[in-house]
């Protein structure tokens, strides 16, 4: 363990206080590295955004941590997932548990479980640059201000900033050709609070929706738009646009589709679906990308939050355990490169196939569904049971493996 002796000593700059910035933050203070948080918002958002499933993997790093269950109290658990054609006729069952809960939840409840553990969060510093100097990096910000430290991770996501600061040839996300919107509502005609999140192969779109025990019903939809949106344009489009063109869409789909959204007052909200695989290479010199920074799936196979904290664990485990944070980084990138491309393939298939575009392609497709969901069940074991062992240790034979990459 090359680094513990110093460890102390050392401090990180952390760009972003979504997901992955609070875990690796309490991840690099159990190894004696101080870190702060700078995110560029000036207030925490916590009513913002849709909401999500938070898969085993991800919980399992949150027990890890000691946290599960200031995270779990904001969430609602999903006991498995059922799959219906547009006729409402259920096609298959996934038995997974997940947790549900709302991005905004997620992010509040990791914000506050990192402060009552001392790490210290500085909002309104909006990333602009970095500079390496003889003792480590400088952190410029949009106020003028600047922070030192060690190293600096970039955990500001899918369009990261710190990315293209340091990287600047980095590819850019994709746009998936499909359109996200999601709500939430209550309504008596909907399914009761019994656990099952509900998603059905719609005509023109897919929908899911879970009731949950207060009542509250979180519901999402997705459709195909090949032309790629102008930057905030979906962000931008009112409830009072969203509604009847959801209702028109689903019109004639099974009940209680568009009866779940004809009873959503206000609020829905619409975002285009990016992925992007990892990039070359996640670091340069003494500045490192985790999360959606450095490779991005879609939402369509619940991943990318667990993504964000497996990475964040691994990371830490690598500055724990070896020399140099180059060495570190280097060794990331080596343990983490095959498991997120695969996942975000998978995400991009699994988007590519929710909608059927006539009559006979809907009708095979319920006919072979039932046994591709149960294939789907099993390929999605060895993603829900990954665990990283924090006791484990990680060794310079990483390094050398990160060279063939």
């Amino acid at each position: 363990m090359g680094n513990t002796a110093a460890a102390g000593t050392r401090r990180a700059v952390l760009i972003g206080c979504g997901i992955a910035g609070p875990v690796l933050a309490m991840f690099l203070q159990r190894i004696g590295v101080t870190a702060v948080v700078y995110e560029g918002s000036s207030v925490p958002r916590d009513e913002a955004g849709a909401f999500l499933n938070l898969a085993p993997n991800g919980m399992a790093v949150l027990d890890t941590l000691g946290i599960r269950d200031e995270v779990e109290k904001y969430g609602t658990q999903t006991t498995s997932t059922a799959f219906l054609n547009h006729k409402g006729k259920q096609l298959g069952l996934n038995p997974a548990e997940t947790l549900l809960i709302k991005r905004g939840l997620l992010n509040k409840a990791l914000r506050d479980a990192a402060v009552s553990r001392g790490v210290q969060i500085e909002f309104d510093k909006f990333f602009e640059s970095v500079e390496h100097t003889a003792d480590g990096i400088v952190a410029r910000f949009k106020d003028g201000s600047t922070a030192e430290g060690d190293f600096l991770i970039g955990c500001d996501g899918i369009h990261s900033k710190t990315r293209y600061t340091v990287l600047p040839d980095a590819p850019h996300p994709q746009y998936t050709g499909v359109v996200g919107t999601a709500g939430y509502t209550r309504s008596d005609q909907a399914a009761p609070a019994d656990g099952v999140m509900r998603m059905s192969f719609c005509l023109e779109g897919f929908f899911g929706y879970q009731t949950t025990s207060s009542g509250e019903i979180y519901w999402f939809e997705n459709f195909h738009q090949a032309k790629e949106p102008a930057r905030g344009e979906l962000e931008r489009t009112p409830h009072e646009e969203w509604k009847p063109k959801l209702l028109t869409k689903h019109r004639r789909d099974h009940h209680p589709v568009s009866a779940i959204i004809e009873s959503t007052e206000s609020g829905i909200l619409g975002y285009p679906i990016y992925d992007m695989l990892s990039i070359p290479k996640w670091h340069k010199d003494l500045v490192c990308l985790v999360g959606d920074a450095a490779h991005a799936t879609s939402p369509h196979v619940g991943q990318g939050v667990s993504m964000a904290m497996e990475d964040s664990i691994v990371l830490a485990k690598c500055l724990r355990d070896l020399d140099t944070p180059q060495q570190a980084f280097a060794a990331f990138q080596s343990i983490r490169k095959d498991r997120v491309e695969k996942i975000i393939k998978e995400g991009r298939k699994t988007g590519n196939q929710k909608a059927a575009s006539n009559g006979f392609q809907r009708g095979v497709r319920d006919l072979v569904l039932p046994f591709f969901l149960k294939l789907g069940v099993k390929a999605t074991e060895p993603v829900y049971s990954y665990r990283v062992d924090w006791d484990e240790t990680v060794t310079p034979a990483h390094v050398a493996a990160a060279a063939t990459h």
